[in-house]
């Protein structure tokens, strides 16, 4: 395994450092952007309602959930979860991709409620892309970070600590201890084993 860091300051977040882990006999890969200074839980939102909103910056940690209520979509983060910085038509490009592949599996169960479901989102989705103005439905675009390290850069997107009953609600995808009870909050412990030969 080869792991490697770089330290780095950007605008917004001040201190960072970027994380690199690659696995020279299998596939395993990790990223991620680390914001050294101390954040609170912070849900960001913003309207996409013009074409400047589509091209404001995103930026996910792994501790980042994405919220598109009017989709029905919520992205949680996984145990090799990645951050990532990209755009709001990135983050419905990707939304997209997930729903088409939906599509393909349904389409090989036979289950057509799903795939009609999922055509309908993905003309929901393209009609924002192509003119978030004259597309027949309104979406918001919501992040909800409980370490604080994803935003939204944007004029139109605005931000707000959150709640404890959101804390509760949200996961991290990864071990988080709390230092005041000296007990792991989420811990992904028994997912683990030990990569064998086959691996």
């Amino acid at each position: 395994m080869v792991i490697k860091w770089q330290k780095d300051t950007i605008p917004y977040f001040g201190d960072i450092m970027y994380t690199t882990a690659n696995c020279g006999q299998c596939t395993f890969r990790f990223a991620d952007t680390i914001i050294l200074s101390g954040k609170e839980p912070v849900c960001w939102s913003m309207p996409i309602r013009t074409e400047s909103d589509l091209n404001a910056r995103v930026i996910r940690s792994t501790s980042g959930t994405i919220i598109i209520e009017e989709l029905g979509v919520m992205v949680e983060p996984g145990p090799i979860s990645e951050s990532y910085v990209t755009n709001v038509e990135g983050i419905l490009q990707r939304i997209r991709g997930v729903i088409t592949s939906t599509v393909r599996w349904s389409e090989m169960d036979d289950d057509f409620e799903k795939v009609d479901i999922a055509l309908d989102l993905l003309n929901k989705i393209d009609s924002v892309v192509d003119n978030p103005e004259t597309a027949p439905i309104s979406l918001t675009l919501q992040i909800k970070d409980p370490l604080g390290n994803s935003a939204i850069i944007s004029a139109n997107a605005e931000s707000r600590k959150l709640t404890a009953e959101e804390l509760e609600d949200l996961k991290t995808g990864m071990i988080i201890l709390d230092t005041e009870k000296d007990e792991i909050i989420y811990d992904i412990s028994n997912e683990a084993r030990p990569i064998g030969k086959d691996d």
